[in-house]
């Protein structure tokens, strides 16, 4: 045998050789690849059910959830370089209004923001933006006369709001007249603090408006309310001064005779009653600080004292407010009267109310209406110091909206209050007066009239309970464009 003969045989030898090696593993081979057929998708299956039950919790079964390492805000930008920071600020860094209150207002919020001015939680501002302003002046509360070149219609403006921009930064006017035994002072002034001081706004010539107040429904001294109870109720009157010498000496006179006349260096116009509320806060911290409640309201509304203080006795003593709403430390946010929603600035040049848009944009906050509200002593002390932090508004019922606005306080809405006195189409039903708490514009003799009808009423009106609806559709908001 030649070989390469050999050579075949030998290849041939094992080929045969490793054909019945692989023909005696076959089935191995085969059982093995069948096994992980059905193996693999039996693993993933189950990897799949357990990466939902760990994320979801078992079906039908109580949840557990897997509580992440890490917390993703919304709106972040990633890069490769940096970490997650926010697409934009969380505040505005640029204000949109051009309105020069806007913008006194954006200045003062900018000043007192810890997250733009970390140091305030270690050095708090001690004064606000208007009080440093006045008193850079040199001259007290001068009026600063460049202030018009920052509105670009000053000179078409009328003269009360020209009067009030000019002089809007000087919210420290020196008492003229204060009287000092409003409430009592010393160790026992707590125990003997009134439940309701009755601040009320006057001109210095309405003497018989103030006569008309004392001698019915402003008494001051223990008054005995419906059910029987007697509470303590002082009397202020909250005046600026006149251009006119006689009143001023006039005045004075009163002041020697009742007591209850205080009286501030600045003058006695429409868009300065918001000085009223600002200083009055202040001579209430000082002078009577633990007085329970705090009326402020006009000299021409007719209020019945004594069903008001059985409403805030009710009140005090109900944990819950009259809207059903319920806080811990209520007395610290009461605040009641005519609320006015989603009302916005006058843009009628005749109007008293009159506010230009080169001045302030924008809607005002909830309020309640000037002629009559009624808030804690508790909450005057935090208006106080909010107020440091509000720049100056010409209506001053707005201005209060907004210093409780920051103060994240909602005042109440009574019906009882009828600061536009009773709706028109409504009709006037014969113990009508003695469902009200006040009623607004009624002039010296009616008040007359109101305290005999509600001192003394009739067997059909004794038990009248205070209105808790507006009988009619009737529009507060259309009464607020339609004021004189």
């Amino acid at each position: 045998m030649t070989r390469n003969s050999s050579y075949k045989l030998a290849c041939i030898t094992r080929t045969v050789y490793m054909a019945s090696r692989l023909c005696r593993y076959r089935w191995r081979i085969m059982f093995f690849g069948f096994l992980c057929t059905l193996v693999l998708p039996m693993y993933i299956y189950v990897s799949m059910v357990m990466i939902y039950v760990l994320k979801h919790g078992a079906p039908g079964g109580v949840v557990h959830p897997v509580l992440q390492t890490h917390f993703t805000a919304s709106g972040l930008k990633f890069s490769s370089t940096l970490a997650p920071h926010p697409v934009k600020s969380f505040w505005r860094n640029e204000l949109n209004s051009g309105a020069l209150w806007n913008i006194i207002q954006y200045m003062i919020d900018s000043q007192h923001n810890p997250i733009i001015n970390p140091n305030l939680a270690v050095n708090p501002p001690s004064i606000s933006y208007k009080t440093e302003r006045s008193r850079r002046s040199g001259n007290g509360c001068s009026p600063d006369f460049e202030i018009n070149n920052t509105m670009p219609d000053f000179f078409t403006l009328p003269m009360q709001m020209k009067d009030f921009v000019t002089s809007m930064y000087c919210r420290e006017y020196p008492l003229i007249i204060d009287p000092l035994d409003v409430c009592d002072g010393g160790p026992l002034a707590k125990n003997r603090a009134p439940t309701l001081i009755l601040a009320i706004k006057s001109l210095t010539a309405d003497f018989v408006n103030r006569e008309a107040i004392r001698e019915t429904w402003g008494r001051s001294g223990r008054i005995k309310t419906r059910d029987g109870r007697q509470r303590l109720v002082r009397r202020v009157f909250l005046l600026g001064m006149s251009k006119h010498l006689h009143i001023e000496e006039k005045l004075q006179l009163e002041s020697d005779k009742y007591g209850d006349i205080i009286q501030w260096e600045f003058m006695d116009t429409f868009f300065n009653l918001t000085l009223k509320d600002v200083l009055f806060w202040d001579w209430f911290s000082r002078r009577c600080p633990h007085a329970r409640f705090i009326f402020k309201g006009d000299d021409d509304i007719f209020m019945r004292t004594p069903a008001l203080l059985d409403y805030l006795l009710a009140e005090e003593g109900n944990r819950s407010f009259s809207n059903g709403s319920r806080r811990s430390n209520k007395m610290e946010t009461f605040v009641v009267g005519d609320v006015i929603n989603s009302a916005g600035p006058m843009r009628s040049n005749g109007s008293k109310y009159y506010i230009p848009e080169s001045f302030f944009k924008g809607i005002y906050p909830s309020y309640p209406g000037g002629g009559g509200v009624v808030y804690s002593g508790s909450l005057a002390h935090r208006l106080l110091e909010m107020s440091q932090k509000v720049h100056l508004f010409p209506i001053d019922d707005v201005y209060l909206g907004m210093c409780l606005q920051r103060l994240g306080v909602y005042p109440i809405h009574h019906p009882a209050f009828l600061t536009f006195d009773f709706p028109k189409d409504e009709p006037k039903e014969p113990c009508a007066n003695h469902t009200f708490l006040l009623v607004h514009k009624r002039s010296p003799a009616e008040m007359f009239q109101l305290w005999t009808e509600t001192s003394n009423p009739s067997s059909e009106c004794r038990n009248a309970t205070l209105r808790v609806e507006t009988r009619v559709e009737f529009s507060r908001q259309k009464s607020v464009q339609n004021k004189n």
